[in-house]
Order: structure tokens, then C-alpha cells, then sequence
């Protein structure tokens, strides 16, 4: 890290560029372990990383081996920096992890990213989350992918994609053998017959390797989770669902359901903001209850549940152990339902970082209060105190690799 804080020293007098403190803070304070380096611009002092920042940092790092990963969350770089990035991707043996997280990327400045990409075999993460590529740029991140042999995580979560953009991308899953994780949330649909979870669902029939699919936002319907289910029946390889900000019922809950029964490979799933109420829960209770059920983690927040499902859902947890965390807040938590997660707390069978709810008692009433953990607790922001030890809430990237 010494030599490197020389390099940027010398390139910032041969281009004439100020230094940048956080760079500074960076550099000096990075242990020769630490093969990343972490310069999100809501976690420093000082002014945000620019496109001029981006071009003396990228040539500091050309030809740098030791560097493996490049976190640039929340910083203010455009098409122009992203120009400078894509030198970088394209020269570099050994950057493994790009996240550009919330910058002011767009289509232009995607599409140089995805051309650097076609050649380049190191890069194994790229984290686009937030940017406005539109689909412009999500059809050029798509046609990369089916060149690139190397990437196998990549988030374009929040970037304006167009149906035609997330058909893309389910049409190249078709084939691509190597993405194991994709986040596709919070697309720009105005059409009501779901012909983006159609095409998922197709993908998903012939795909043997992707492991986790976050679909937020994407207005899916009771409809659309059935054709989905049909086709999970046939997977054997999807491990994480993500499913949250939907218009699932009850209905859906129990499609879901039927899946969960037939053995099949989910081990975590996310229906968070939904509606599945009292009958939805019930029905996810008969599924987890069979001894044979793999589901590690279910995210039912703020899906109008009552006392009778979130019963339920806990004596499923007290017949069957494999499920070890779930996460309830937002729905009706009255008095019986808030004494059986205390029990379950208390007796040790469901771990109070396991939950987004912890119990406390006033007057000789049992209620529960929100907690501070989640499925993706720190997917938009890292903590200053550590990363979670737990497997289910890692953080910042995926659960599975491949």
C-alpha cells in the first residue's frame, strides 16, 4: 500500500490534479491484507469521488495486482468517469469486484463498461444498483454477458430497465452458464401481462446453475408467481428468491407452497410487502413443516398477517429446525402471537439476530418491538462496527457463490 499511495502521489503531479482526502485516508490506513478498496463516497470525509478523481485513480492502478476489489458506492461519477473505469476493467489481471453503486452512470457510460467487459476474464461482481442506465445500457450489459465467461454476480436493481431489457437478460440466463446471482428489481413495466416473470420462469426451466433471482418490483400478480412456481418445480439449482414489493396473495402464497412441498432446492425466500395475509401464511406453515423442507429463511414483512398465520408460522418453527431465521415485522402482533416468538426466543430455538423483532414485557403483557436485522440488512449501506457473521444477512454481496 505504500507503493501505491507513491504511485497516486506521482500521477496526481503528472496530470496536475489536487490529491482527494479520502484516497489519502484510504491508502494510508489500508492494511497490505486488505485487497479492497473501500472509497464509497457516503462513508468518507470530505467531497465525493468525480470523473477526475476516477481517471488519476484508475491510473494508479494499472498494472497493480495486489488491488482484487474497487467499492465507489455513492460518488458523483458519470459517462465520463465510467470511460476512465472501463480502461481500467479492460488492462486489469486481477479486479475481481467493481461496485458503482448509486452513482450518475447512464446508458453511454454503460455501454463502455460493457465493451471493456467482452475481453476482460478477472471480473467476477459487477454491482450497477442505481444508476439510470435505462434500456439502452441494461441491452448492452445484456449482450456482454453473452461474450463475458467470467462474471458470475451482477445487480442492475434500480436502473430503469424496460421489459425488453429484462427479457435480455432472461434470454442470455437461457445459455450463460456462469451467473449464479442476478438482481433485476424495480423495473419500468407498463405492460399488465407480465412477460418479464414469463420469461423468467422459461429461463429458470433450463438453467442449472443460477442460485439466487431477486424479482422486486416487477407488479408480479398471483398469475405470474404460478408460472413461476411451475417452473421451479423443474429447477434444481435456485437457492434464493427474492419476490418482495409484489401483488401476491394468499393464492400465490400457497403456489409457493406447493413448491416448498416437492423437495425442492429453495433455502431462502423473500416475500416481503406483499399481501399474502392469514390463508398465505398458513399455507407457507404446511410446507415448512414437512421433514424434508430445506427452507432456511422467510421474509414475511408487512403482508397483513394476523394472529392465526404468524401462529402458525411459529409452531412450524418448533416441529421443523431447519428454518432458523424469519422476519415478521409490520404485520398484527397481538398478544398470543408476541408470548410464542418470546418463546421461541427464550427458548433458544429462534436467535434474536435471526429476527426482525425482539420481545419486551410492561405491565405482565408480552410485546414485541422492531429489530434491526433483515434478509439484506446493509444492501444499501455497510456498517461502521463490522460485517454480520451471519450467513443468512451477509453482506455486501450474495449468499451463494458458485
Amino acid at each position: 500500500m505504500e507503493d501505491l499511495m507513491e504511485r497516486y502521489l506521482s500521477v496526481c503531479a503528472e496530470l496536475q490534479q489536487p490529491t482527494h482526502a479520502s484516497v489519502l485516508e484510504v491508502l494510508g490506513n489500508n492494511k497490505s491484507s486488505d485487497c479492497c478498496l473501500k472509497l464509497a463516497g457516503n462513508d468518507q470525509p470530505g467531497a465525493r469521488l468525480t470523473d477526475d478523481d476516477m481517471l488519476v485513480l484508475t491510473k494508479t492502478l494499472e498494472g497493480n495486482s495486489a488491488i482484487k476489489g474497487l467499492d465507489l458506492r455513492y460518488n458523483c461519477i458519470t459517462d465520463k468517469g465510467a470511460v476512465h473505469i472501463a480502461h481500467l476493467i479492460q488492462d486489469s489481471k486481477s479486479l475481481q469486484s467493481l461496485d458503482l453503486m448509486c452513482n450518475d452512470i447512464e446508458a453511454d457510460g454503460a455501454e463502455v463498461i460493457a465493451k471493456s467487459l467482452h475481453k476482460n476474464i478477472t471480473l467476477k461482481t459487477l454491482r450497477m444498483t442505481g444508476n439510470k442506465i435505462g434500456n439502452q445500457g441494461a441491452m448492452q450489459l445484456a449482450t456482454m454477458l453473452q461474450i463475458n465467461a467470467t462474471l458470475e454476480e451482477v445487480d442492475v436493481s434500480d436502473c430503469d430497465l424496460a421489459t425488453q431489457s429484462v427479457i435480455a437478460f432472461a434470454i442470455v440466463l437461457m445459455n450463460n452458464k456462469r451467473i449464479c446471482a442476478i438482481n433485476v428489481s424495480r423495473p419500468l413495466l407498463f405492460s399488465l401481462q407480465e412477460e418479464t416473470t414469463v420469461h423468467m420462469a422459461q429461463m429458470l426451466v433450463v438453467n442449472n446453475t443460477l442460485k439466487e433471482l431477486h424479482m422486486g418490483k416487477h407488479d408480479m400478480t398471483d398469475t405470474g408467481v404460478e408460472t413461476l412456481c411451475e417452473a421451479l418445480k423443474r429447477n434444481i439449482s435456485l437457492r434464493y428468491l427474492d419476490l418482495c414489493c409484489n401483488r401476491i396473495t394468499r393464492d400465490g402464497a400457497k403456489h409457493l407452497s406447493e413448491v416448498l412441498k416437492q423437495n425442492c432446492s429453495l433455502e431462502i425466500l423473500d416475500l416481503s410487502f406483499n399481501r399474502i395475509e392469514d390463508d398465505g401464511a398458513i399455507h407457507l406453515s404446511e410446507a415448512i413443516k414437512l421433514p424434508h423442507s430445506k427452507l432456511k429463511a422467510l421474509s414475511v414483512t408487512s403482508n397483513k398477517i394476523r394472529k392465526g398465520g404468524l401462529l402458525s408460522l411459529s409452531a412450524a418453527m418448533r416441529v421443523n429446525s431447519s428454518l432458523t431465521h424469519i422476519y415478521i415485522w409490520g404485520n398484527k402482533h397481538e398478544e398470543p402471537v408476541c408470548e410464542a416468538f418470546s418463546g421461541l426466543m427464550s427458548s433458544g430455538r429462534l436467535l434474536k439476530e435471526h429476527t426482525d423483532v425482539s420481545p419486551y414485557e410492561v405491565d405482565g403483557h408480552v410485546f414485541l418491538a422492531e429489530a434491526s436485522h433483515g434478509l439484506r440488512r446493509h444492501y444499501y449501506w455497510t456498517s461502521r462496527y463490522g460485517q454480520d457473521r451471519d450467513s443468512i444477512c451477509h453482506i455486501p454481496g450474495w449468499r451463494f457463490s458458485c
